[in-house]
C-alpha cells in the first residue's frame, strides 16, 4: 500500500458496468496504470479483484476502494457493511469509500459503528461518500479521513438535485477541519470542470465516465447519432 499523504489533483476512477469486457482485472489495471503514468494521483477501483489486480501491477499507486453491492431492504450499496470493509481492505486499498448518508443501513448497521471498527480492528482511512454538507459534516465528526460529494444527486433526498456538486463544496471546506480532505466527486465532464472544483475548496477531483467510462460514452455517441 502507498504511504497516504493528503488527496491532490485528479483521481481516476477505473470502473466498468457489469457485462463490460472492460470489467477483466487485468482491462481496469491496465486503465489504472495509464490513468497513474498520466498525471493521476491516484485511482478509484470497485471490488476487491479490481483492487488487488491493481496493487499487483501498480504497487505504489494511491488507490481509493469500494464494494458494490446490494441488499433487500437498504438503498446503501457503496461499501455497505463491515465484510466489504474488511475485503477492500485486505485487497490492498489505502482508503475505503462507504456510503455515509443517512439512509438505513443493512442489518441495522450505523455508520458510527462501522467506522469506529475499522479503526479500532484494521487502523482503516475511510472517505465518506456523502449527499449534503449536514452527512459530511456528520462522517468527519464520526472519524472519516476524506469526504467526497459522490452521491449527491444520487439519493432519494438529491433526486432533484444534477452533479457536480458545485452548492456542497464551499460550505463543506469552510466548515471541515482542515485535515479532513475534500473530494468533488461526480459529474465532472471537462478538465474546466475539474479545476473549477479545486478553486471551490476541493483538495482533489475523481472523475470517471469521462475518461474510463468507455461503454457509457460510446453508446451516447451512437444514440445521438442514430
Amino acid at each position: 500500500m502507498a504511504l497516504l499523504q493528503p488527496p491532490s489533483g485528479l483521481i481516476v476512477s477505473v470502473q466498468a458496468p457489469p457485462g463490460s469486457p472492460l470489467r477483466d482485472p487485468e482491462v481496469i489495471a491496465a486503465m489504472a496504470e495509464a490513468s497513474l503514468r498520466n498525471g493521476a494521483s491516484g485511482v478509484r477501483l470497485e471490488s476487491p479483484e479490481h483492487i488487488g489486480a491493481v496493487r499487483r501491477r501498480c504497487p505504489e499507486a494511491l488507490i481509493v476502494g469500494l464494494w458494490k453491492r446490494t441488499t433487500p431492504g437498504s438503498p446503501v450499496y457503496i461499501t455497505p457493511g463491515w465484510e466489504e470493509i474488511q475485503a477492500v481492505w485486505a485487497a490492498g486499498a489505502d482508503v475505503v469509500a462507504v456510503d455515509a448518508t443517512e439512509r438505513p443501513r443493512p442489518s441495522g448497521v450505523s455508520l458510527e459503528e462501522l467506522i469506529a471498527r475499522a479503526d479500532h480492528h484494521l487502523g482503516a482511512p475511510l472517505m465518506a461518500d456523502v449527499d449534503s454538507v449536514a452527512n459530511g459534516l456528520e462522517a468527519a465528526r464520526l472519524g472519516c479521513r476524506w469526504v467526497g460529494t459522490t452521491l449527491y444527486g444520487y439519493t432519494e433526498a438529491t433526486t432533484s438535485s444534477r452533479p457536480p456538486a458545485w452548492d456542497l463544496l464551499a460550505p463543506l471546506r469552510q466548515q471541515l477541519p482542515q485535515s479532513t480532505a475534500l473530494i468533488c466527486e461526480g459529474g465532472i465532464a471537462s478538465p474546466e470542470q475539474a479545476a473549477r472544483a479545486l478553486l471551490l475548496g476541493a483538495d482533489a477531483v475523481v472523475v470517471g465516465t469521462a475518461i474510463t467510462g468507455v461503454d457509457l460514452q460510446v453508446s451516447a455517441y451512437a444514440r445521438a447519432l442514430n
